[in-house]
């Protein structure tokens, strides 16, 4: 029962539960950034590259025999990962500075600091008097 009140308890603190929802909206979050991405962002850049696949890049270490598979490095699918991430690390970062620069515009100036008071103001004229006298 202990254990069972202890795990309660720790499901149910703050952290935790912002922590889940981060997550759920994270994933949702990366279908829309892999949907822009393969729909948006790689057309253009295949046209671009001339279709370019490295999936296919493979070392053989061992050739196939009868049923047996062959023993690949496959380095292509390495070096498309790569690419992939670095393009889906580059859109994140724009649309995360586009969304930045929308959110300065929307803040609104501080304000001014308001006025002294009128007893503010008679002690600062009091300084200053006194400050003549001692120079």
């Amino acid at each position: 029962m202990k254990m069972i009140n202890e795990f309660k308890k720790f499901a149910m603190k703050g952290n935790v539960v912002d922590m889940a929802v981060g997550i759920i909206i994270g994933v949702a979050f990366g279908k829309i950034v892999s949907s822009f991405v393969n729909d948006v962002l790689m057309p253009p850049l295949g046209v671009l590259l001339g279709g370019m696949d490295f999936t296919s890049l493979a070392y053989t270490l061992k050739e196939a025999v009868g049923e047996k598979a062959a023993v690949t490095i496959n380095y292509g699918n390495f070096i498309q990962s790569t690419i992939d991430f670095i393009i889906v690390a580059f859109a994140i970062f724009m649309m995360i500075k586009a969304m930045n620069r929308l959110s300065r515009k929307e803040e609104a100036k501080p304000a001014a600091p308001p006025k002294p008071t009128v007893e503010q103001e008679l002690l600062t004229e009091i300084r200053d008097l006194l400050k003549k006298d001692q120079v």
